[in-house]
């Protein structure tokens, strides 16, 4: 058990400083885009929007709380149901600054199987989700 411990204490710290890279970067990624210039990329189209709303998600990565923030004020703004769920979904699930450390500790092959299946879970999920709440009302 000792020996599994130190393993994996001297794993974390090899990936420290790629992780405070990540948090940084992600970071610095808030802070230059504001919710009012995440309203500009879309479109209004229920097919375009998800697609853009996957593609802002996964590369402005971040807290989970934070994307349900966002995503009220982009609701807030106009933006369509489906494109602040793919946002959402992607924001948490998909993360492309990470992908290097992602590479680094599971391997390229299970990070590009996990970035596919996210980015069509995740625009899967935004228009079952959209049709659902759509249903609903």
């Amino acid at each position: 058990m000792l020996y599994s411990l130190k393993k994996s204490v001297l794993s974390f710290a090899g990936l420290l400083p790629m992780i405070c890279g990540v948090v940084g970067l992600v970071a610095m990624l808030q802070t230059l885009i504001p919710p009012q210039r995440l309203v500009g990329f879309f479109t209004g189209d229920a097919f375009i929007d998800p697609l853009i709303g996957t593609g802002c998600g996964a590369v402005a990565a971040g807290n989970p709380i934070v994307s349900y923030l966002l995503g009220g004020e982009l609701l807030g703004q106009g933006v369509s149901l489906y494109a602040v769920t793919a946002f959402i979904l992607a924001w948490v699930t998909l993360g492309f600054i990470q992908i290097p450390m992602e590479v680094e500790a599971f391997g390229g092959r299970f990070t590009l199987m996990r970035n596919l299946l996210a980015f069509m879970g995740t625009l899967a999920v935004a228009t079952l989700t959209s049709w659902t709440v759509g249903w609903w009302q």
